[in-house]
């Protein structure tokens, strides 16, 4: 019974809603018929008669009054909605109708059963989605206390937000954590040590957990924010090294022994890869990178399963750095797989390098006159992939925006990953003769290929739409957040802006022109509430006004008669 009842409601509903939706103009001429056959019992034309004349009798003081109330209102209602807009990219009014009004008014349910193909691929739609609005960890990050804690110290602002720290602690707790830590006093130190929001705690609690035993990770926590330099943090990882080698060799032989042992080897592993990657960006920070690039080889061989540190960006920029661009394109060509996800510095790298091959004799005028090469037009095809993937890296390549540090994440596709490739790439590009020049001149074309990026891509997926809200909880306030598409001013804050103007302007002439408002505001309700409203033109309003001011005729000119 209960599913009978719940089911004749919903039919009720979805009457009513398809009613509105394809009905309405029925309703409305059913509406206008109604008061046209009871426009005797209702006395329509009497008490419109009443109205008519109360509103003649009204002072052009009540006008002026009317018109600025509603111009104040209106502006509050314009400066509500531009705040709001600033802050979260959307207009309230259109936010509220959409979520609200919507789906009183026939909003259709995207899981309905009736359309299981279509919600299928709208799930699939939307997976992809979430898949690329997923927040990664910055393989060039930064260390810590040797380079985002010196910026503190000399500009007084801080590079990184809560959000992005708190993603950072999450990772340290899924790397560097298992459940058999609180077998062994140090390791179970370092796992609250890890949950702590204050450094000066968790750098306490490190060198607690060292005077406890050798802890590689104690040494890693020291190494991130308590040193100063890279030199400082080398030695810390390199003493962290022969601890996390030692423990890895260990639970490597006992990794079989149960799930307790599995686990605690994949957490050793995962502390030895990093520990080894950080020591790799140590050298290349300290110009040693032909060291770093044999590190990275030898670490991408000895675990070439572990993809989720992307080892091989490292690798490419110090390749990149030593200018051995067959390597680079060697790398690129295992990575830039249709198979593997893409990213800004995939993409761009391999722009790079076809635009090497003809940026130094390329020339705009030369270009359009002869129209483009074989190997320009690949190069062009490169940038252009490059950009839809990534469009907000061009203005900082091209230094039309400045650069800050690099967060220790990043969204793909979005203004922190721009920010983090560009901020170790730009020298890169540089370097290469003509290769800015030629990413200026055909960037933008681009967006001629893709008019509507968030609906349908060219080569990749639809831009994702959540790629501004994630990047101003990861970049610090005073950065600009660079938006693509560009938003245009919603409707309501146009229409208000509008609505203020026009009753300011009212207010404005009816203060000082009273008279000559009310004549006109007087003629305008008479012809609204006249029954002779079809005998009526502008002829006869500024006639009325002619005689109520009492206007003399323009004198006739004797230039034109017959």
């Amino acid at each position: 019974m209960a599913e009978a009842g719940t089911g004749f409601l919903e039919q009720l509903k979805s009457c009513i809603v398809w009613s509105w939706t394809y009905l309405w103009t029925v309703w409305f001429f059913i509406v206008l018929f109604l008061v046209y056959i009871l426009r005797v019992p209702l006395k329509i034309n009497d008490n419109l008669s009443t109205v008519s004349m109360f509103l003649n009798t009204l002072t052009p003081k009540f006008y002026v009054a009317l018109t600025g109330t509603s111009s104040l209102i209106s502006g509050l209602i314009l400066i509500f909605e531009w705040w709001y807009f600033r802050k979260y990219g959307t207009s309230f009014i259109e936010q509220v109708s959409v979520s609200h009004l919507r789906p009183l008014l026939g909003g259709v349910d995207n899981n309905s059963s009736n359309n299981s193909n279509s919600s299928n691929g709208d799930s699939d739609s939307n997976r992809q989605s979430v898949s690329e609005c997923k927040v990664w960890r910055n393989p060039l990050n930064l260390f810590r206390g040797a380079e985002y804690n010196r910026y503190t110290w000399v500009t007084g602002r801080e590079p990184l937000t809560y959000y992005d720290m708190n993603l950072s602690a999450q990772d340290h707790q899924t790397f560097f954590t298992c459940d058999s830590d609180h077998l062994r006093p140090a390791d179970a130190i370092m796992q609250k040590a890890w949950r702590e929001r204050n450094p000066q705690a968790r750098i306490s609690a490190a060198h607690e957990a060292l005077e406890i035993n050798e802890c590689a990770t104690a040494y890693i926590l020291l190494a991130e924010e308590e040193a100063t330099t890279i030199a400082e943090a080398e030695k810390l990882f390199k003493q962290a090294l022969k601890a996390g080698d030692g423990c890895y060799r260990r639970s490597q032989q006992l990794q079989h022994h149960g799930s307790q042992y599995e686990a605690q080897h994949r957490r050793d592993t995962n502390v030895l890869v990093y520990i080894k990657r950080r020591l790799a960006m140590c050298a290349r920070r300290l110009g040693r990178t032909r060291e770093a690039v044999k590190m990275m080889r030898d670490l991408m061989k000895e675990f070439p399963l572990l993809s989720m540190f992307n080892i091989h960006e490292n690798l490419l920029e110090a390749l990149l750095e030593l200018q051995a661009y067959a390597d680079v394109q060697a790398v690129l060509a295992k990575y830039d797989d249709i198979s593997l996800p893409k990213s800004a510095t995939i993409c761009y790298t391999a722009a790079l390098l076809k635009a090497r091959a003809v940026s130094d004799k390329f020339s705009p005028e030369a270009a359009s006159r002869r129209g483009l090469s074989t190997a320009e037009m690949n190069a062009v095809e490169a940038i252009h992939r490059a950009v839809e993937f990534n469009p907000h890296v061009p203005k900082y390549l091209l230094e039309m925006k400045s650069l800050i540090l690099p967060p220790e994440h990043i969204l793909k596709r979005g203004d922190s990953e721009a920010i983090a490739y560009a901020f170790f790439h730009l020298a890169h590009w540089k370097r290469v003769e003509g290769a800015l020049n030629l990413l200026h001149c055909t960037w933008e074309g681009t967006f001629r290929m893709i008019p509507y990026p968030l609906e349908k891509g060219h080569l990749f997926y639809p831009y994702p739409i959540c790629t501004e809200t994630a990047d101003r909880e990861l970049l610090p306030s005073f950065h600009e957040v660079s938006v693509y598409p560009k938003k245009e001013l919603p409707f309501f804050i146009l229409f208000t802006a509008g609505l203020c103007s026009f009753t300011a302007m009212l207010a404005l002439l009816t203060h000082q022109f009273p008279e000559l408002m009310g004549v006109f505001a007087k003629a305008m309700i008479d012809i609204f509430c006249s029954t002779e409203f079809r005998d009526w033109n502008c002829k006869s309003i500024f006639m009325r006004v002619e005689d109520e001011l009492e206007i003399p005729p323009a004198p006739q000119s004797h230039h034109f008669q017959n």
